[in-house]
């Protein structure tokens, strides 16, 4: 059975405990701070590039230091010694369709060793049908492959379980659960040669959520850097 058949059937009951997460749940800002920076380290350089929505625009934590992008960045530094020249196109709210438009733009500059794609959770609510996810993750990953360096690797960052989400209520957490779940498999489909998946780690103990329940705080980005960072290093 799809996921998009039992969101059919309980359409009203999602609607109204839709309706009531989007009014109770505050609504955080963008990381403050610059969007990109050089983490020192030895010599040759990775070059970074990071591509997401709010989570990876650090909504959930004060400053961009604390965020995905620059964390993802140090975890890189430290995991293989090198200096790491990392830079960041990301915006809320954004669908993988919609970031060929919003956010590819936003990466010009050197071709990047390692860019790391931070999408789906958007998707996720508006219960995206499969194929054409994976269509759109496609489509971007061939625009992508200008701004990627030769034996360069694009990371395609794994969808959080939004069934664990503390925010969101039953039934609509294990709707959007098993749709997660769905759109995450077909990120693994288009695993090959420069691009790899790297499954999202468990986020829900004390602590790893920001105060809207539904972002990562900033201890969870430090342990979803570090996950994202081996990966990218390690095939």
């Amino acid at each position: 059975m799809t996921t998009r058949l039992p969101a059919a059937l309980l359409a009203p009951v999602l609607l109204v405990q839709g309706a009531g997460v989007r009014r109770r749940t505050p609504v955080l800002p963008e990381a403050a701070g610059p969007r990109s920076g050089v983490v020192p380290g030895e010599a040759p350089a990775l070059t970074v590039a990071v591509l997401g929505e709010s989570p990876a625009a650090g909504v959930g934590v004060a400053t961009q230091e604390d965020a995905l992008a620059a964390r993802f960045a140090d975890a890189l530094a430290g995991e293989s010694g090198r200096e790491v020249r990392w830079r960041l196109s990301a915006r809320t709210g954004t669908t993988a369709a919609q970031a060929l438009g919003r956010l590819v733009p936003g990466l010009a500059g050197p071709p990047a060793d390692v860019v790391l794609v931070f999408l789906g959770v958007n998707d996720t609510l508006r219960l995206r049908g499969r194929a054409a996810w994976r269509r759109d993750v496609a489509a971007l990953l061939g625009a992508l492959a200008p701004l990627t360096a030769p034996g360069g690797v694009v990371v395609l960052a794994g969808l959080p379980d939004t069934g664990r989400f503390p925010t969101l209520p039953q039934p609509l957490r294990g709707v959007l659960g098993r749709h997660a779940r769905a759109l995450d498999g077909e990120l693994e489909a288009l695993v090959g040669p420069g691009v790899r998946h790297a499954p999202a780690p468990p986020l829900d103990g004390p602590g790893l959520f920001a105060e809207d329940g539904f972002h990562p705080s900033t201890a969870a980005c430090r342990i979803w850097a570090g996950e994202l960072a081996r990966v990218a290093l390690h095939p």
